[in-house]
């Protein structure tokens, strides 16, 4: 019996070759482990992000414009104005429509808006009723002044706020970006954590440029800014588009005012669902206009929240801008 048994050196030649085999079997299974992990993580990942098919980022370009305030020599009326009524949030400044031009129409100094309307979402909307823009179920009552706010000067001096006039306003190209939050549609510029931005304490966009600075100062207050843009509505498809910031802002959606935040203020939000708009048809392209003022020390705030996907508009040549 004891001629047929292995000997040791045999039992360990053997084990190592059976711990070898398993380790590799191990090794392999580790790996298949790994792999699966990492597959599992990406697929989880694209799940979780539905429309990571969409742009990452909205590239768009709109025009600033200079203003010196109206204490300096060629100084602007409206500019570092006080309105008659005190600062703060005034609606009814602009007409629903704009003009030939594409412009916004001066047509009072707006009232003085006290309580703000909101949605059944709890979000700031449009505080006077338009008959293009639907009511809903939740919408609260707001309460405005009844007097003239006294919120600018004329309609011949806003008129110059988005226009180019020798002397009184210079004029350059500028672009925003908007980034789409991780795992959403929403797509946002917010000046505090835009690159640009978040270090300049506010959306100041031509510190020391064009006119330059008031006296004193290490920030450029005195501008305009407009931009157009493109998108197509879907009905239904929850488009929405919601401004925050101060001074005054004035978005319209196929040539008519869907956001109202006329006045010298701090930083208001505003909402418009498209879906309430009744003059837009399914599957048409419409242009968005903004229309942007800083008036006014010592803040400038925007930012942007939108479900839709806007494109740039063609601009006037650079060259037809300067002063």
């Amino acid at each position: 019996m004891s001629a047929n048994r292995p000997n040791r050196t045999t039992l360990s030649s053997q084990r190592t070759r059976r711990y070898s085999l398993i380790a590799a079997a191990l090794a392999v299974c580790a790996g298949t482990l790994t792999l699966t992990s990492t597959s599992d993580a990406s697929r989880s990942a694209q799940r979780a992000d539905t429309y990571a098919n969409l742009p990452s980022t909205l590239q768009l370009t709109g025009i600033v414009r200079d203003f010196r305030e109206r204490t300096e020599t060629n100084g602007h009326s409206d500019f570092e104005r006080q309105p008659t009524r005190g600062f703060g949030h005034y609606v009814g400044m602009m007409a629903d429509d704009l003009d030939s031009s594409g412009k916004p129409v001066y047509v009072s100094g707006g009232k003085k808006v006290t309580t703000q309307r909101r949605d059944a979402q709890g979000r700031n909307i449009m505080p006077v009723n338009k008959t293009y823009i639907q009511s809903r179920t939740g919408d609260t009552t707001p309460a405005m002044e009844t007097q003239d706010g006294g919120a600018a000067t004329s309609t011949a001096t806003v008129a110059q706020w988005y226009r180019d006039v020798p002397s009184v306003n210079s004029s350059a190209t500028l672009p925003i970006t908007l980034k789409r939050q991780s795992g959403t549609n929403i797509y946002t510029f917010d000046d505090k954590s835009d690159s640009t931005y978040s270090s300049r304490g506010g959306f100041f966009p031509i510190n020391g440029q064009l006119f330059g600075n008031s006296r004193n100062e290490t920030k450029n207050f005195h501008f305009s800014y407009e931009l157009t843009t493109k998108f197509t509505y879907r009905k239904n498809a929850g488009q929405i588009f919601t401004f925050t910031g101060d001074d005054d802002v004035y978005v319209y959606i196929g040539g008519k005012l869907v956001i109202d935040l006329g006045g010298v203020h701090s930083a208001v939000s505003q909402t418009i669902d498209l879906d309430r708009l009744t003059h837009l048809v399914d599957g048409n392209e419409y242009e968005l206009k903004l229309f942007f003022t800083e008036r006014h020390r010592s803040q400038s705030n925007m930012r942007i929240d939108t479900t839709l996907e806007l494109k740039p508009a063609v601009l006037p040549a650079v060259s037809a801008l300067a002063d």
